[in-house]
C-alpha cells in the first residue's frame, strides 16, 4: 500500500506541476478577442440561454469552480480580470458546467447524488486508516479483520465511481467549452490548441485521481481474496 501511495504521490505532483506550467504559461499569451474571463463566462451563459447563474470572483488561485447550490460560477481573480488563454479556457470551462447543470447532463445529476455518501464515505475511510495506524489492536478486538476490509472496501468503491464519473463530467465541459469559443471566434486556431492544451492537463489531475482510487480499491479487494485462499 505504501508503494502505490509514493507511486500515485508523484505521478500526482508531476501532473499537478505540468498542469500549472500551462496555466502560467498561457496566462502570459494575450487573447487577441480582448475578453476578460468574467466577460467570456457572461457571454457563454447568456448565449446558452442561462440568465439566473453569476459570475463571481473568489479568492485564491486555481480555485475556479461551478456551484450548482447557489448557481455560481466562481473564477479566481486572476480568470475573472485576465484577457489571456488561460482565463478564457477556465472561464469557459466552469460555464460548461452551468450549461450541464441546465441541461440536466446525466453524469453531473448522478456525480451530485453521490456527493453525500462519498463525502460520508471519506470520512468513515480516514476514521479506519487512523484507528488501524495507531491502534489496530484495539480494532481487530472490536471488529473481525474481514468487516474491516470489506468496510473498507465498501467505502473505497464508493470513493472510486465517484472518481471514475467526474471524468466524463469534466472532459464533456472542456468539450463544450472549447466548442463554445471556436463557434464564437473567441478564439483563433492557434489559440484553441493553447486552451485545449491547458484544459487537457486539467483534467490529467482527475484522470490519475481515479487511477489512484481503482489502484486503492484493487489493492484492498486482493488483500481481501488472499485472506480467504
Amino acid at each position: 500500500m505504501l508503494f502505490l501511495f509514493i507511486v500515485f504521490a508523484v505521478l500526482s505532483l508531476a501532473v499537478s506541476w505540468r498542469f500549472r506550467s500551462k496555466v502560467n504559461r498561457y496566462s502570459q499569451v494575450s487573447l487577441r478577442h480582448d475578453m476578460s474571463g468574467a466577460e467570456i463566462a457572461e457571454a457563454m451563459l447568456k448565449d446558452n440561454g442561462i440568465y439566473d447563474v453569476k459570475v463571481i470572483s473568489t479568492e485564491g488561485s486555481l480555485t475556479d469552480h461551478y456551484n450548482p447550490l447557489n448557481k455560481t460560477v466562481n473564477l479566481s481573480h486572476d480568470v475573472y480580470h485576465g484577457r489571456h488563454i488561460t482565463a478564457a479556457s477556465i472561464a469557459a470551462h466552469e460555464c460548461g458546467h452551468a450549461v450541464q447543470h441546465a441541461t440536466a447532463y446525466s453524469m453531473l445529476k448522478f456525480r451530485s447524488a453521490m456527493v453525500p455518501m462519498q463525502n460520508a464515505s471519506a470520512r468513515i475511510l480516514n476514521i479506519i486508516i487512523m484507528v488501524m495506524m495507531f491502534g489496530g489492536m484495539f480494532l481487530f478486538k472490536a471488529f473481525p479483520f474481514e468487516i474491516v476490509l470489506l468496510t473498507i472496501i465498501a467505502c473505497q468503491g464508493v470513493i472510486t465511481l465517484f472518481s471514475v464519473i467526474t471524468l466524463p463530467v469534466e472532459f464533456d465541459a472542456s468539450n463544450r467549452a472549447l466548442a463554445w469559443l471556436t463557434n464564437k471566434g473567441i478564439v483563433m486556431s492557434d489559440e484553441r490548441d493553447m486552451a485545449k492544451d491547458a484544459l487537457k492537463w486539467a483534467a490529467m489531475t482527475y484522470v490519475v485521481a481515479a487511477l489512484s482510487a481503482i489502484a486503492s480499491l484493487l489493492y484492498w479487494v486482493m488483500m481481501l481474496l488472499g485472506r480467504r485462499d
